[in-house]
């Protein structure tokens, strides 16, 4: 099972759970340690994972941090988790501070197990930066979260890598709050910029009023238009082939007697193939309809199966992603849904192709 598996099954328990957890340990123990576990790190392995770590120096007698990840026997990762039920900030990181000086780590996380803030020590070495170079939340995973979380398993681990683009990370995330600030509710300043640059005449209140209005107008605008031409891409790919292939080769044009391809498959491949048309051409993706499932093929091959589409029961759906030759269902109760499983369709992809970049 990859990454991108466990974290969607962990944001499940979490989303599940969390209204009920409501102490440290409750989060800990239900929702920090299966986070490591999904990983790789084997949190019962004290020479691994220290639970209650205390330095030797530096820090108030009776102090400890919740876990420390080990590499080679040094230190590299401090863990401090909160409640669930407690909003993170800067003051609940207090302890990580004080370790962080006193330890090798070079990275330090903040927790309540449903939002994470990874920190490092970009600003200044050996000196825990004040702002998170990386957060995620369980309540909202974007495929570039499990790509970032992949640089900390420990498989991947490479705390040298790590550091250096934790500088770019954090500027990134900088910037993308300032920029949904603008979207949301474009500042004065952002409205003079772009006012200067279509408007001659001089700027009054009312003329920059207007234009903020119209600018937020034209963000919106823009975004719509961008998501529309994505699945348009996709939608107008090449025409579905429903066929089962009987050779083990490409499709031939036999339909199998009895399948009938219903417009909900329809949909949840347009979905997938809309998810795949971020890493290969749409018109690679096709749709093949049998009588138990829906598979969907990259290069209408049956031996390159990216998913499986399981609609035929009368109240539940499943969704088929692949791993090798193991499939896992996964329980859908609408279409949309399917894009939660955008990272395991991704790393399908790249299994099945492997000219496509990490």
């Amino acid at each position: 099972m990859d990454l991108g598996t466990r974290i969607l099954e962990l944001q499940k328990r979490t989303i599940e759970h969390r209204e009920v957890l409501l102490t440290e340990e409750a989060a800990k123990t239900a929702l920090v340690m299966p986070f490591l576990q999904s990983l790789g790190y084997d949190v019962f392995n004290p020479s691994e994972v220290v639970p209650e770590f205390t330095a030797d120096v530096g820090t108030k007698k009776g102090e400890k941090v919740d876990y420390a990840i080990c590499h080679d026997g040094r230190v590299t990762i401090l863990v401090e988790c909160k409640p669930s039920s407690i909003e993170l900030n800067i003051n609940h990181a207090a302890q990580l501070f004080r370790y962080f000086s006193v330890t090798d780590a070079r990275l330090a996380v903040l927790t309540n197990g449903v939002n994470y803030q990874f920190y490092s020590d970009v600003e200044k070495p050996n000196k825990m930066d004040d702002r998170p170079f990386f957060t995620f939340s369980m309540d909202a995973i974007k495929p570039t979260d499990i790509k970032t979380l992949e640089k900390f398993s420990k498989s991947s681990f490479d705390i040298e890598k790590i550091v250096q683009e934790a500088g770019n990370l954090k500027v990134q995330s900088l910037l993308r709050k300032e920029l949904e600030k603008e979207f949301a509710e474009p500042s004065e300043e952002f409205v003079r910029l772009m006012a200067s640059r279509v408007h001659d005449g001089r700027l009054t209140p009312a003329i920059k009023e207007n234009f903020g209005r119209m600018l937020g107008a034209t963000i919106n605008l823009i975004i719509r238009d961008l998501v529309t031409d994505r699945l348009s891409n996709a939608l107008n790919a090449s025409a579905p082939v429903i066929a089962e292939d009987v050779d083990g080769g490409a499709a031939n044009d036999v339909i199998e007697e009895g399948v009938v391809t219903t417009q909900e498959e329809i949909s949840g491949f347009h979905i997938v193939q809309a998810i795949a048309s971020r890493l290969v051409d749409p018109k690679r993706v096709n749709i093949r309809d049998a009588k138990s499932y829906c598979a969907i093929l990259l290069d209408d091959n049956n031996r390159k199966t990216v998913a499986r589409m399981h609609f035929n029961g009368i109240s539940t759906k499943y969704l088929g992603t692949f791993s090798g030759k193991e499939e896992q269902r996964n329980l859908i109760s609408e279409l949309t849904q399917i894009y939660q499983f955008a990272p395991q369709i991704e790393a399908r992809l790249r299994e099945l192709d492997d000219s496509i970049p990490a």
